[in-house]
């Protein structure tokens, strides 16, 4: 036996529902997106937020770790944490500021530069076969609402070359 037709309160869904829906499909877009990059052989500490770093590090050649943080809207502690993990790797090294003594930049050891531009090339590809279902307007339309959602700055000039 159906149920009948309730009609659904004008503000449906409540935020709650919204929320856990974001929760659930971010859960589940993050699990295809690592299967699809594990498929491709990147190394398992090359996650997504560390893509995100580095990119901005290679950009800039050599940066400060608090240029860093201010760039990515992420905590000094979070960049400390970011470059220890990814010194360890031998992904990055720390050198000292030629221009201040105080200072340490970051950079990009030239051996990693080609996994992580595969690693790029391979999250693009993974975005693509995730994400390329939705049509451009629905895509800018759920970045617009994100966007919003978050309080997030509408800069993406640390997104440029997603």
């Amino acid at each position: 036996m159906s149920q009948p037709n309730v009609p659904l309160p004008e503000d449906f869904p409540p935020p709650g529902y919204l929320l856990e829906t974001l929760f659930k499909s971010t859960h589940q877009i993050h699990r295809q997106l690592a299967a699809r990059l594990s498929d491709s052989e990147i190394p398992p500490f090359l996650t997504g937020p560390r893509m995100r770093f580095l990119r901005v590090v290679l950009q800039a050649g050599e940066i400060r770790m608090s240029d860093l943080a201010a760039s990515l809207g992420i905590k000094a502690r979070t960049v400390t944490q970011f470059v220890d993990a990814l010194e360890q790797e031998n992904v990055i090294v720390r050198v000292p500021d030629p221009d201040d003594r105080r200072a340490t930049l970051i950079r990009i050891v030239e051996e990693a530069k080609p996994i992580i531009m595969k690693t790029a090339v391979a999250m693009r590809e993974a975005s693509e076969a995730v994400a390329g279902s939705l049509p451009a307007d629905k895509r800018a339309q759920l970045i617009e609402l994100l966007i919003q959602l978050a309080g997030l700055p509408e800069s993406n000039a640390d997104m440029e070359n997603c």
